[in-house]
């Protein structure tokens, strides 16, 4: 869940000046949550409903955007699916990006939600296509227990101004980790507007030169995310909609 959408500058500017103001912009934390998850007992079956990542089997965000030039649209299901990793039973969403009207990337990703609400990802099963639907790159797959990979904490049940979690951890593949900034920032997109949305940084020892900023609103889930640092890459929430799964 890692990819960045862009639709221009003016959100990427907006978020930089917020987090300058916070005395935030380009700090990584110095203390960092890195823990393997609890056993399989402390989760719910597949249920999650932290306020700020609901995932409600049959809800779809539609994000909006433009990466590298090129104009993209990516729609996140959360399915009626489940599937057991290390005998925990985690939510499947589906996450289809489309460039130009044709699909360019499909993931499935795999959440599970502890009792006391923190919500932990186990991994993704990811694919790049090509302009005739072949499969070009599965990099950045991975599953919690396989090959040495753990998952992470994306998100926690009581957020705080500085928490700090892995979200993958897969030394060499997928090492996504993210920093609570505010639990009171500003942020419009088409969708709505919010003084109160909580905002994170997020960054990858795999990418040095790339930040992210994402923006989470309660009930809600991610309304919209931008690049500080690397390139101008921003995605904004557009629609979320309810179908039958």
């Amino acid at each position: 869940m890692s990819r960045r959408l862009t639709i221009g500058t003016a959100l990427t500017v907006a978020a930089a000046s917020s987090l300058a103001t916070l005395g935030l912009a380009s700090t990584h934390a110095s203390a960092e949550t890195t823990l393997s998850p609890p056993p399989a007992s402390a989760f719910t079956a597949g249920r999650v409903t932290n306020p700020y990542f609901p995932l409600k089997p049959g809800t779809r965000w539609v994000y909006r955007g433009m990466e590298n030039g090129t104009r993209t649209r990516d729609v996140v299901l959360a399915t009626g699916q489940t599937f057991v990793i290390q005998g925990v039973t985690c939510r499947v969403v589906r996450d289809r990006l489309y460039e130009h009207g044709r699909l360019a990337e499909r993931t499935r990703d795999y959440y599970a939600q502890t009792k006391t609400g923190t919500v932990w990802y186990f991994g993704e099963d990811t694919a790049e296509l090509d302009k005739n639907g072949k499969v070009t790159s599965t990099e950045g797959s991975f599953r919690s227990g396989r090959d040495g990979a753990r998952a992470g904490i994306f998100m926690p049940a009581v957020p705080r101004v500085g928490f700090t979690a892995a979200q993958e951890q897969f030394p060499g593949q997928a090492e996504d980790r993210f920093r609570i900034l505010s639990l009171e920032a500003a942020h419009s997109v088409p969708l709505l507007s919010t003084t109160h949305a909580m905002l994170t940084k997020e960054w990858t020892p795999l990418e040095p030169n790339v930040v992210d900023h994402k923006f989470y609103v309660r009930d809600v889930g991610m309304i919209g995310e931008a690049t500080v640092k690397g390139p101008v890459e921003i995605g904004v929430l557009v629609a979320v909609q309810h179908v039958k799964v």
